[in-house]
């Protein structure tokens, strides 16, 4: 999908790690929430409350997911999916454009 459409964006944005992820959120008709973002070369840990499904649209990185020890790779056209209540760590190889869904 290369657009959403019907959605409200909400005006404050996501920043973490002192700018090197930073999102907007997306609120859909539904109530359903979205972030769009771009995180810079770094490496990060993020928890969630609900569940998340991340989807590259560009960029290099490697996760590491919750419960392993390898980490994978993911770039342009991946996509992961981590449970509620857990962490994740990444390590942003190149600029990366990204969505995340909730819940």
């Amino acid at each position: 999908m290369s657009q959403f459409d019907n959605v409200s964006v909400l005006h404050k944005a996501n920043v973490y790690f002192e700018g090197k992820v930073t999102s907007r959120t997306l609120v859909f008709p539904d109530g359903s929430k979205k972030t769009l973002g771009v995180m810079l070369p770094g490496e990060f840990q993020f928890s969630t409350d609900t569940k998340e499904i991340m989807e590259f649209y560009s960029g290099d990185l490697l996760v590491l997911l919750p419960g392993e020890s390898e980490w994978k790779q993911f770039g342009a056209g991946t996509q992961f999916e981590v449970a509620a209540n857990t962490t994740f760590k990444l390590n942003v190889k190149s600029v990366t454009d990204y969505c995340c869904s909730f819940g």
